[in-house]
């Protein structure tokens, strides 16, 4: 059942929760993602971003999740992460996508301001959601990249949410795109959402927010994969955003690492297997098992109605 960011986010923020929203771009990512929130019950919010839109194609993957979302009565969002480009945006728009994410962040203040409130407005006439973005997280992922991270200021928050009319508000607190979070220990700026949250009303998103989970990083390793010392975002500090405010978190880094693991290891413990699927329904069971853990720490599992 597809739905609406805006219809799944405002029941998160009413009881305190978080809904994980999952980068996919091929079919056993989707299939993992939503296997996962069938058997826990949860809404989840499936998106594809820009590289995705571009390795897989626009239609493929809308085909995909309206077709899976069929077979389901658990809620799913389909979302554009981190849409730069316009066109892109209205093409998601008028194919079907339930909520798109324009990222002006990168833009100064007024320039965001004015192309945000246009998605705004063609989007709602619609019925669809969209998330701004007003801050960088820096890190690198698909066609993304900054090089620092400028922090999200409580009252441009204040006054970005009120001209623009958003649905949600991506904010950066100390997070970054990627495996590599952070130059030793993990400190995301818990005040500084406690802020934006008195003055912001509405769903609050925290971005590259992957928890690149040591066992994880181990297997993917002891396969072949050369890593050096990825950090993500402990689990601890998850928590602390989802009481601030946050309803939404996006989570790509360690779905790619899942997959990256079990391919590896049926190749290494299999090599005379060349089934695509011997090779493939491994990565999917692995990544539906690091979603099952994601959604039971944002809370989400168990309110899908």
């Amino acid at each position: 059942m597809i739905v609406t960011l805006k219809e799944v986010l405002q029941k998160a923020h009413k009881q305190n929760y978080a809904v994980g929203a999952f980068n996919v771009n091929n079919m056993e990512i989707l299939q993992a993602v939503v296997s996962a929130a069938e058997k826990l019950k949860s809404p989840v919010i499936v998106q594809t971003s820009e590289g995705a839109i571009k390795y897989a194609g626009l239609d493929m993957l809308y085909h995909m999740v309206n077709s899976i979302s069929e077979f389901t009565s658990i809620p799913i969002v389909l979302h554009l992460d981190h849409g730069q480009n316009l066109e892109t945006v209205k093409h998601c728009i008028k194919i079907g996508y339930s909520s798109v994410m324009f990222d002006g962040s990168h833009l100064e203040f007024e320039k965001n301001v004015k192309l945000t409130k246009q998605v705004v407005q063609i989007a709602h006439k619609e019925d669809i959601s969209v998330e701004g973005e007003l801050g960088t997280i820096g890190g690198a992922e698909d066609l993304l990249s900054a090089r620092k991270i400028l922090y999200t200021d409580p009252e441009a928050a204040k006054e970005f949410v009120e001209k623009t009319n958003v649905d949600a508000l991506a904010v950066a607190i100390g997070t970054s795109h990627g495996a590599y979070k952070f130059n030793g220990k993990a400190n995301l700026d818990i005040n500084r959402l406690k802020e934006i949250n008195k003055k912001v009303k509405i769903p609050l998103v925290l971005h590259g927010a992957s928890g690149v989970p040591d066992w994880l990083v181990k297997e993917a390793t002891k396969y072949g994969a050369r890593l050096g010392k990825p950090e993500g975002v402990p689990e601890s500090q998850i928590k602390q955003a989802i009481k601030n405010g946050v309803d939404k978190i996006n989570t790509d880094t360690d779905l790619r690492l899942a997959f990256d693991a079990a391919v590896r290891k049926i190749l290494r413990e299999q090599p005379s297997d060349f089934d695509p699927r011997h090779i493939l329904a491994p990565a999917r069971e692995l990544i539906q098992k690091v979603v099952e853990h994601r959604m039971r720490l944002f809370g989400s599992a168990g309110k899908s109605k």
